[in-house]
């Protein structure tokens, strides 16, 4: 490989496939760094991803291939199974039961988005009830078998559902998690009866107390392992096409990576893999902040995250589609609200006669109307072409915008039915998308107690720049920073992931009564699992962590919630009183009370087995101080169209400070400064966006 590894350089590839744009960070081990973007490729990936890999390595003077040949690690992150999900694309899966138990995907958790809506239809289950079948068997919550598989019955079982053209099986017997023999032994028996049919069993999807967790998990898991070792399968083929030589990694739910082969075994751990590393990079732009708000606006979605004091909240509510209506894996993952506001949402007007804009995506194919390939439809993206925000030689030689197709598909679609002129629809697209993105985050801020007007509101994504100044402005925050790696956020939180993984066991304990011997006993084998897991990379020149953590309650809780302890707790009484101390302030922390009298109930213990990066944090792209020419447009602010000065984002001096209105062209993003703003640019390639108090 001595043509791929130019200089002895080695290099690191963070991807982040999106449902618009495919980002790309390069770097390298000589300190070098480099981003690409890319439309994303629906019928194969890879050519969206080395297309990005291209222009990454053009920044760094070499080519793609020369890059992919030297490369040591690919951190992949896709939205691949969460879309398959929520659009259906799954494998046909049926669900095996135990008798009297066919109706837990169906009955889910309770609850509804709106409790007084009282005609709101009944949402259907992820697997048809015609699909799930009922085997004879009983275990109670003790582990103790009460009623023996019946294997006779089970045979005839899983022996027709050949007839129903299964694809794929899911396995939720009660109480497995207190003795999984009866899950066991179902799982040895489709081997037999079907071989070759993908399968699992809800221990190992998600071992939780909770049935219907357990139950979704593992049909989710199912229904995507055909999927998803195809489409890693295809990934690594070109891969290795490419002469890639090194270890492909995977992006979890949990912000974290995993070698490939884990991934495929488990697909369920991929679902909202590609959001969960924008909240890392995010937090880093601003790591003074006590509460930091990350808004990362792509092509098709809008997401938003909260960190505090440096950590990045997770939950294990993680809803694909509406929550109690949509479904829900129980899964530990970044706490991200998703809404389809992107830059490819599609503006539309309702029977009501009302502008609305998205859920709807132009996608990458065909993509805006501006974007010349085919899109009629105006959407955000247009809306930003025709208000001035977006130069048109944005995206470099991979194509030139249309200022003429986006006009078009404004004035057919939106300006001329609603009898407003070209720059007043634009402007009002953007404005309406503006207020759904203000909204989801007043929602995921007030809902877990943050005051919006108080928090840090960091923007990043490749449209998150244009709209983070609209968005202080809506939520009357003080400030907004738009880091130097905004336009590929996800792609750069993906350099800084550790490999990690959560290992969990359901063992309920009161610490009225705590048995420190039998917690002891429990610990030792999720250490073992942790040890096991660390050993398998106990040669990337890494440091491995070990985090403990319980899922607790107050006594008659109906809901738990995840306490993460300082250390293992060791004796009954110094553990109960360590348990109990981390219980009482969470519980303060997320609900603004405590009840420090109380005992805590113990439903679950967890241990997160961690392997970070040593490395030096990673530089951002681009080098300060390059030539380029202040230009001045014309643009939109308000409807109305003022001198705008233009700067080419690399020709820009730390500590510089631009005032608004003004625009400035970065590599993959477009900052837009509007009138009353100023910017500052900080010694990381941060931009730090403030009100102008002279004209506040």
């Amino acid at each position: 490989m001595s043509d791929g590894t130019r200089n002895g350089a080695r290099f690191r590839i963070a991807v982040d496939t999106g449902g618009t744009f495919t980002d790309v960070v390069v770097s390298g081990d000589d300190g070098t760094l480099g981003v690409g973007k890319s439309l994303t490729t629906y019928g194969r990936v890879f050519d969206g991803f080395k297309g990005a890999v291209d222009r990454a390595a053009e920044t760094l003077g070499r080519g793609g291939d020369e890059v992919l040949r030297a490369a040591d690690v690919i951190v992949y992150g896709t939205t691949h199974a969460t879309n398959a999900v929520l659009t259906g694309r799954t494998a046909r899966t049926a669900l095996l039961v135990t008798a009297g138990f066919a109706d837990t995907l169906t009955l889910r958790e309770g609850g509804r988005r709106n409790v007084f809506d009282s005609h709101a239809a009944y949402p259907p289950p992820y697997i048809p009830r015609r699909l799930t079948f009922e085997l004879r068997e009983r275990v109670s919550a003790e582990g103790d078998v009460l009623t023996p598989l019946d294997e006779d019955h089970a045979r005839e079982v899983i022996a027709s559902l050949a007839d129903h053209d299964v694809e794929a099986v899911a396995v939720t017997l009660l109480w497995s998690i207190a003795d999984d023999r009866h899950e066991r032994r179902v799982g040895e028996l489709i081997e037999e009866l079907l071989p070759g049919t993908d399968y699992t069993l809800s221990v190992h999807a998600n071992p939780s107390l909770r049935e219907y967790r357990r139950a979704s998990a593992a049909s989710i898991d199912a229904s995507l392992k055909r999927l998803m070792a195809a489409h890693l399968g295809d990934l690594r083929t070109d891969l290795e096409g490419a002469q890639f030589g090194g270890n492909l990694m995977v992006v979890t739910s949990e912000g974290a990576v995993l070698d490939v082969d884990e991934v495929v075994a488990r697909p369920v751990l991929t679902i909202n893999s590609g959001p969960s590393m924008a909240p890392l990079a995010g937090a880093s732009a601003a790591p003074e902040a006590d509460v930091v708000v990350v808004c990362d606006m792509g092509g098709t979605t809008f997401d938003v995250s909260i960190v505090e004091r440096g950590r990045v909240r997770h939950t294990r509510e993680a809803w694909l589609g509406e929550p109690f209506v949509g479904h829900l894996t129980g899964l530990s993952s970044v706490a991200v609200q998703s809404i389809g506001a992107g830059g490819g949402s599609i503006a539309w007007i309702d029977s009501g006669g009302l502008l609305r804009v998205g859920p709807q995506s132009a996608r990458s194919d065909p993509g805006p109307a501006a974007y010349g390939l085919g899109g009629t439809l105006p959407t955000v993206t247009d809306a930003c072409v025709v208000l001035g925000y977006l130069n048109p030689g944005t995206f470099g030689a991979s194509f030139k915008l249309d200022p003429g197709a986006a006009q078009r598909a404004i004035d057919s679609e939106i300006g001329g039915p609603l009898g407003l002129s070209t720059l007043e629809a634009a402007q009002a697209i953007v404005d309406v998308s503006a207020n759904h993105m203000a909204s989801a985050i007043r929602q995921v801020t007030l809902e877990h107690g943050i005051d919006p007007r108080g928090a840090l509101l960091v923007a990043g994504g490749g449209a998150g720049a244009m709209v983070a100044a609209a968005l202080a402005d809506l939520l009357d925050a003080r400030q907004a920073v738009i880091p130097g790696t905004a336009g590929v956020l996800a792609a750069y939180g993906a350099h800084e992931a550790p490999i990690a993984t959560e290992f969990l066991a359901p063992r309920f304990m009161d610490t009225g009564s705590y048995d420190g011997e039998a917690a002891g006993s429990l610990l030792d084998d999720l250490d073992a699992k942790a040890d096991a897991f660390v050993e398998r990379f106990s040669g990337t020149d890494t440091e491995a962590k070990r985090f403990y953590f319980v899922d607790a309650r107050y006594p008659a809780q109906a809901w738990d919630i995840r306490v993460h302890l300082t250390g293992r707790p060791e004796s009954a009484e110094a553990g109960a009183r360590a348990i109990e101390e981390a219980f009482h302030q969470e519980h303060l922390h997320r609900n603004g009370t405590e009840d420090k009298g109380s005992r805590v109930e113990v439903l679950a213990w967890g241990v997160r087995a961690e392997i970070g990066r040593e490395d030096e944090r990673l530089p951002t792209p681009g080098a300060p101080g390059e030539s380029g020419t202040v230009e001045t447009d014309e643009v939109v602010f308000g409807a109305q169209a003022m001198p705008t000065k233009r700067y080419p984002g690399l020709a820009l001096e730390p500590d510089q400070e631009i005032v608004g209105p003004a625009i400035v062209d970065e590599p993959t993003t477009t900052v837009v400064i509007p009138p009353g703003w100023l910017a500052r640019l900080d010694e990381q390639r941060n931009f730090h966006l403030h009100r102008d108090q002279e004209t506040a």
